[in-house]
């Protein structure tokens, strides 16, 4: 067998495993009409179902979810987490739960197709959580605004400061086993969603780790890094987390 066709049978070995467990996408979106198609046809077919939560979006982003074949569903308040929460609401009703969790945005600056490497350390290692990582060199020139870079740098210095973390990123592109997403029993409705999650792994000791992942400039413009309001608020409510937990 010649080296390509080894690799062509491993990678389809490795698809066929992962197809043993059940995994479903969620991404809330805010006005993402332009881009949302794009992540849904980039996400991997080992996918069971995406969950793209509609977050009361004034374009077209419901009408390109529903035609690129998502689930889509309609969260009116607004805010990243009350989207993330109105997924996981509509997955508890499902007979057969899913295995694996993962999470994403819907502005196609996460690129869908690296879901495969996310998952993994999960699949193959039995990690509770992966958060893909949006290292420097893999970055996309303008990608992250320089207030998103200090940002993500002062939050993860203080968490491994506090509670001796490892994490550099607070990226939204991640994975987690379904029921340890269960027992966070999450809550924020906002800007705090990844932070939470990230410290209540910490106190609960799930295994996780990073897995390096690329990242372009984003389809339009972003919500929260892309206003001084949205990046103040998402700094408070970030550092607000951070200290809350230090102190329990």
């Amino acid at each position: 067998m010649t080296p390509h066709g080894a690799r062509a049978k491993n990678k389809l070995r490795k698809e066929y495993r992962y197809q043993m467990k059940y995994i479903d996408v969620i991404i809330p979106a805010f006005n993402e009409g332009d881009s949302i198609g794009k992540v849904i046809n980039d996400i991997p077919s080992l996918v069971r179902e995406v969950i793209v939560v509609n977050n009361n979006s004034t374009d077209h982003t419901r009408e390109a979810a529903e035609k690129a074949g998502a689930t889509v569903l309609d969260e009116k308040r607004k805010g990243y987490g009350h989207a993330c929460l109105k997924g996981m609401a509509y997955i508890e009703k499902k007979e057969v739960a899913p295995d694996i969790i993962v999470f994403l945005d819907g502005d196609y600056s996460d690129y869908p197709e690296e879901l495969i490497r996310v998952i993994e350390p999960i699949s193959e290692r039995d990690f509770d959580m992966v958060i893909g990582a949006r290292q420097a060199e893999l970055r996309e020139e303008g990608s992250m605004t320089p207030q998103q870079v200090f940002g993500n740098w002062l939050a993860t210095s203080l968490m491994k400061l506090f509670f001796k973390a490892e994490f550099t990123d607070l990226g939204p592109f991640r994975a987690i086993k379904y029921k340890k997403l269960l027992a966070l029993q999450m809550e924020d409705k906002t800007y705090g969603w990844t932070v939470e999650m990230q410290l209540k792994a910490l106190r609960q000791n799930l295994r996780y780790t990073e897995v390096p992942v690329k990242y372009r400039n984003r389809i339009g413009t972003s919500k929260v890094s892309g206003t001084v309001k949205g990046s103040i608020m998402a700094g408070v409510k970030i550092l607000g987390w951070i200290f809350k937990y230090s102190v329990k």
